[in-house]
């Protein structure tokens, strides 16, 4: 097994009958002239929206000094026609298909995909650049500086009780990474359109890296994961030893991530290799194991399998056993104890489809951000009257001593000892 089965294809070209790019001359007033018709296109859609609003305005205000000149049928039919207006103007701008984008005149159909132009001396830059720059630095307050990555698709969920779920895992994000002094990058933006879906975060991965040399990790966690041991923190210094070559593993792994062709026939290859992955076309995660195994001797001297932590606890498994943790356990434990991370694998609360009930994903959601709330919110006083209920409820009584509860119940300094210890 090894990536000599897989040999880097070339972009399939979107042109005509000739296949070939425009001449550079070409190309300029091509761009000239789609630059033009796409900022008219863009004046229409803000001549649009304005005049919506007008009509929304009109709507209120005729509600507002009282709509009884108008039948109810009359008002029914100006509300129809509003929400469908609405909705095709939305769906008009929201659009990913924008023929006027010059983008994809720079595609090169004759050329092996790349993230990138190849840079082999990163780390003697990087520590130039850290030399040169003490403002930036990679390690604060004895601690390697950290960047969480996280995102979700440019346009709206496909329900509104999706994006709700959405804001609420970004909302647990954002609470431990500020517990922890960790920075975090939402990304709503598709970096190369031919790296769509899961292998969307490659491109911005890398784009991070180059941008942010002051980092030393970049952390990627999925918009369906949420943190439910908001004390734990990630024993870093374990992989002091393991320092991969971060930038080459990103310029082997996404040849196979191209959408069409490329990414089909990658899959065939993944699943004759992989035992068990079923046939479909290559997703990230295959793709790294196969890499890892079919490179050994490249790759697995500087990979460490972690296992004693749940980096992405799978949902099923512990939902329903949190009142079980709370009981026995505490926060800062990372296992199945109290886990780090519930990940809702094969949940899909912003598409149309998933592996799982919606009433159960939604459930379960709701109780692992109200169980990793509540350690947020003990600070403070209160906590959710249930794992179920977004209300809250006062845990204890003020006091004229409030630093002796900032001692006690502080989760930026946890009392249970090392993060990392199993008892």
């Amino acid at each position: 097994m090894g990536l000599d089965n897989f040999t880097a294809q070339k972009r399939a070209s979107g042109g005509g009958a000739a296949g070939g790019l425009p001449t550079t001359t070409a190309n300029g007033r091509a761009r000239t002239m789609f630059s033009r018709g796409r900022q008219i296109n863009k004046t229409f859609n803000n001549i649009k929206i304005t005049i919506l609003c007008g009509f929304v305005t009109i709507l209120v205000l005729r509600g507002t000094i009282g709509i009884g000149n108008l039948g109810s049928s009359d008002a029914d039919a100006v509300n129809k026609n509003l929400i469908e207006e609405t909705n095709r103007v939305l769906k008009e701008i929201r659009s990913d298909n924008d023929p006027d984008d010059p983008a994809d005149l720079e595609i090169n159909p004759n050329a092996t995909y790349t993230l990138g132009p190849k840079i082999s001396n990163w780390d003697q830059e990087r520590k130039v650049w850290l030399s040169q720059n003490p403002e930036f630095p990679n390690f604060v307050n004895g601690k390697p500086r950290i960047l969480l990555l996280t995102g979700s698709p440019p346009n709206p969920c496909d329900n509104s009780i999706g994006d709700h779920y959405l804001l609420k895992g970004i909302k647990n994000k954002i609470d431990y990474c500020r517990i922890h002094g960790i920075e975090i990058v939402y990304n709503m933006a598709h970096l190369d359109k031919e790296l769509a879906g899961y292998w969307a975060k490659l491109p911005m991965i890398r784009r991070l890296m180059l941008s942010h040399p002051e980092i030393e990790w970049i952390w990627w966690l999925d918009s369906d994961a949420m943190f439910t041991d908001m004390v734990f923190q990630i024993p870093l210094s374990k992989y002091d030893k393991h320092n991969l070559w971060s930038l080459d593993l990103l310029d082997a792994w996404a040849p196979m991530g191209p959408k069409g062709p490329i990414r089909e026939e990658a899959g065939k290859i993944l699943t004759a290799n992989l035992k068990g992955r079923p046939a479909f076309e290559a997703d990230d995660q295959s793709a790294l194991i196969y890499l890892l195994l079919s490179q050994k001797d490249q790759w697995m001297d500087k990979v460490y399998i972690e296992n004693q932590y749940y980096l992405h606890g799978y949902w099923a498994g512990l939902v329903d056993r949190y009142e079980e943790m709370i009981e026995k356990y505490h926060p800062g434990l990372g296992d199945e104890r109290w886990p780090f991370v519930t990940h809702f694998v094969g949940c899909k609360p912003c598409g149309s489809y998933g592996d799982y009930p919606v009433e159960r994903c939604l459930r379960s959601m709701e109780r692992a951000f109200n169980f990793a709330d509540n350690q947020v919110l003990n600070l403070y006083g209160f906590g959710h009257r249930g794992l179920l209920s977004p209300k809250i409820k006062r845990t204890r009584n003020e006091t004229v001593t409030p630093l002796e509860y900032v001692d006690q119940f502080d989760i930026r300094r946890p009392v249970h000892g090392n993060s990392g210890s199993r008892s």
